[in-house]
């Protein structure tokens, strides 16, 4: 049973209200799956449960309570994107939210140490899952930045889907670090 729902009945997962290709949006704003704001929703949904696939590997505690925090950061962004204004009664997503970011962003960065070339996406499981939420990550970014030539988002969420993928990025580094793993540059010749 759903709570809240007339005499505890069940509610259906299914509407088949979508079948048509379309889906309502918050305000009830009928819109085309392929909309780009549809498109923009999808890669942030796609980037929180590569977030949450990197955290079911991880044994870090401190890192599992960090990805846990983004992902709850990614729906608040999904809120933002699905209203047309931007806007969400409840969900709070701000400056506050990116100076977090920034400092996650400047710790795990000094611990991983320098980087003096490109390196193969990859060490140990957790580092390798992170690789890939960065590379959604900024997929999802080229999609928001789409809706955005078409209609305005809101500033913060740019900037947050900016930010992140730079965490995703230095959190991965500071993984096969703490795990012992060899980042491998490339190309080949380069040095560590």
């Amino acid at each position: 049973m759903v709570p809240g729902t007339p005499g505890g009945s069940f509610l259906k997962l299914y509407t088949r209200t979508g079948d048509s290709g379309s889906t309502h949006l918050p305000g009830g704003q009928s819109a085309s799956k392929c909309h780009p704001r549809l498109k923009a929703l999808g890669d942030i949904d796609e980037a929180n449960a590569s977030i949450g696939l990197a955290a079911s590997t991880c044994d870090d505690g401190e890192i599992v309570g960090m990805l846990q925090r983004l992902q709850a950061d990614l729906l608040a962004v999904g809120a933002r994107l699905a209203s047309s204004s931007g806007q969400v009664s409840g969900v709070r997503l701000d400056d506050g939210d990116v100076a977090r970011l920034e400092a996650w962003i400047d710790g795990a960065w000094k611990e991983a140490g320098p980087l003096n070339s490109f390196i193969l996406p990859g060490g140990g499981e957790t580092s390798a899952r992170l690789h890939l939420a960065r590379a959604v990550c900024r997929r999802a970014e080229r999609a928001v930045v789409e809706l955005n030539s078409h209609e305005p988002v809101a500033p913060i969420v740019l900037t947050y889907v900016n930010r992140l993928s730079d965490l995703l990025f230095a959190l991965s580094r500071q993984m096969n670090r703490r795990e012992g793993k060899v980042e491998i540059p490339w190309p080949a010749d380069a040095q560590p």
